[in-house]
């Protein structure tokens, strides 16, 4: 498949050579968390195709949902999150841990399903 072919988001398992391609960044992660339940393997991005308004400058977890969530209406996907955190050499588990800390703190709010905000 030739670069323009591919989908904008395509993840897959290096133990398992299993891939997802998709249009969907979420997908991504749904795809993640049922692959590692059952395998205990981590899902890495292969490919986002990252369509934003502007380049993320910021490197922290909130930081980058602060600068991206102008640009969704309600909420920026975890996907998205997790594509920009791959970038900056966060695996997508370890992208899923930092929301749930950084949740947990009350610094990230949920309006829609696996989609977050930044106060």
């Amino acid at each position: 498949m030739s670069t323009q072919d591919q989908a904008p988001y395509v993840a897959s398992c290096p133990e398992c050579d299993v891939d997802l391609q998709t249009d969907v960044p979420n997908e991504i992660i749904d795809f993640h968390r049922r692959h590692y339940r059952v395998t205990g393997h981590e899902v890495e991005f292969k490919h986002a195709q990252l369509d934003l308004d502007e380049d993320v400058t910021s490197d922290g977890l909130k930081d980058v949902i602060w600068q991206l969530q102008d640009q969704y209406e309600n909420g920026v996907p975890i996907g998205i999150i997790a594509a920009v955190m791959s970038e900056r050499g966060l695996s997508i588990g370890e992208t899923l841990d930092e929301i749930h800390e950084v949740r947990m703190t009350g610094g990230l709010y949920e309006p829609q399903d696996d989609h977050l905000g930044a106060f």
